[in-house]
């Protein structure tokens, strides 16, 4: 070996460890532990992959005028909010769980609780995009969609059209689309549909332009449409036919709603409309009445907030349940703290049931969560696994009085990193009739038994703890 080969040699040692301990100085500072501990392993076995892995993609960043938009919107949402005061709803006891969740809902994504809101739940896949393109071929002075998913498919290319024929007879339209997972989408329609004469807009651009606004992955995973102002639609369905996993066609769960809450809805798609543009929209609302006698709050939540108000109204969710705790996801890799309130709350005598999906569209994904099923399952927390579709839905029901459909998955993706919108319904009926989904669920569901679960093979425990390690990364 030469000299030279010796320098060359002795400069990378060098880096090698001058990275790892630069890493061990920088990231525990800002990173959550969990978090931290994930990268400082990566970078403790390949330095020069691991800094640039973390450069990248280590903390979720968003440039300064997204966070000042975000602000300057949350100020506006709250000073907007004043022709819904008299519709604020206050339980009765205001000691209990839905008063401290609807408080605490408040206090993070700025939108009060309101009575007198209609809500429909809809759990056919179908009937919920016919839904859709009806209520958007009634509308008479706008239309407001935001999707994380828009697919050059037959879902995609009927709400497509039903956009451009209520362009054509004067209807006001924006299209808003998450530019990474409606990309195939705005390939297919954006120029017909401004030909048409609606305006349509990424938000989040992928590629090199990310370095402009934000963190390369972050997304915007909302899924939202808001019809003249008077009625809206909100769940986990994306405008996409029903085919991520191929012999699994998707299940989800669509929440229709009319009253104040439409609001909110409508507040929320300005909001983002803005950060996105600059455009603060003059929204044109018929006055604000009851429509229904439910109970209803929006909890948005993204990088862009000061707190993880998603993460942070479910582990509430779960913490004040005192019978009865029932939590829907597709994905499912939840942090400490929420591992933790599951595992108190089914140790303090809760019936803590979580329904996951048997199949699932992201290997790595499916092998950290079934990680988790061990501790659970020691704590006492049921997992039935549902076979039929891919249960992509995102529920929770609590006891008798609180439910929560939206967007949001079990994971840190989702609680960290994409921008996610959530229904808050504090009524018996709505949540009556997520009982009767559920029910159906576990009807078709294989229950997971802890003795039989432990005699899985060795390498594949070994396969799902590595996996586990990586949650900070899915």
């Amino acid at each position: 070996m030469s000299n030279h080969d010796l320098h060359v040699g002795l400069w990378i040692l060098v880096a090698d460890w001058l990275i790892r301990i630069a890493a061990l100085w920088w990231i525990p500072a800002r990173t959550r532990p969990s978090a931290a501990r994930s990268w400082l392993l990566l970078i403790g076995f390949v330095p020069l992959l691991g800094l640039p892995a973390y450069l990248l993609l280590g903390h979720p960043w968003l440039s300064r005028e997204r966070r000042e938009r975000q602000a300057r919107a949350s100020r506006l949402i709250r000073q907007r909010q004043s022709p819904l005061t008299a519709l604020r709803w206050r339980p009765r006891d205001a000691f209990s769980a839905q008063a401290d969740i609807a408080r605490l809902a408040e206090r993070l994504g700025d939108f009060m609780p309101t009575n007198g809101n209609a809500v429909e739940l809809y759990d056919d896949y179908a009937a919920s995009l016919q839904r859709l393109v009806a209520d958007i071929d009634a509308a008479q002075r706008e239309v407001h969609l935001l999707y994380y998913l828009m697919f050059d498919d037959a879902a995609g290319r009927c709400v497509a059209e039903a956009l451009q024929r209520a362009a054509r007879r004067g209807v006001g339209c924006r299209l808003l689309l998450d530019a990474v997972g409606a990309k195939r989408g705005l390939r297919a329609f954006r120029r017909e549909l401004r030909n048409a004469g609606v305006s349509v807009q990424a938000t989040l651009a992928g590629g090199l332009a990310w370095r402009r606004s934000a963190r390369m992955d972050l997304r915007n995973h909302r899924k939202i449409a808001v019809i003249d102002g008077r009625l809206a639609l909100t769940g986990s369905q994306n405008l996409a036919d029903p085919g991520f996993v191929p012999g699994h066609p998707n299940r989800e769960v669509v929440a229709r709603v009319r009253g104040p809450v439409v609001a909110q809805l409508q507040a929320l798609f300005a909001s983002d409309w803005y950060i996105e543009t600059g455009e603060v929209l003059e929204v044109d609302a018929p006055p604000i009445a009851p429509s229904g006698q439910v109970p209803a709050q929006l909890l948005p939540s993204g990088p862009a907030y000061p707190f993880e108000n998603a993460r942070d109204v479910f582990i509430a969710l779960v913490q004040r349940a005192r019978r009865r705790a029932v939590l829907v996801t597709p994905y499912f890799v939840p942090d400490e703290a929420t591992l933790g309130a599951l595992r108190v709350a089914a140790l303090s005598g809760v019936s803590v049931q979580l329904i996951l999906s048997a199949t699932n569209n992201q290997r790595l994904t499916a092998w950290a969560q079934a990680g988790f099923y061990d501790e659970l399952l020691a704590a006492g927390v049921r997992i039935a696994l549902y076979r039929p579709h891919f249960l992509h839905a995102k529920h929770l029901s609590i006891d008798d009085d609180i439910a929560l459909v939206g967007s949001s998955n079990l994971d840190i993706r989702s609680f960290m990193l994409n921008a996610e919108a959530g229904l808050l319904c504090f009524d018996a009926g709505i949540v009556a009739r997520l009982r009767t989904i559920e029910q159906d669920y576990l009807r078709q569901s294989d229950v997971l038994d802890a003795d039989d679960w432990r005699k899985r093979p060795a390498w594949r425990r070994s396969v799902e703890g590595i996996a586990r390690l990586a949650d900070s990364f899915l």
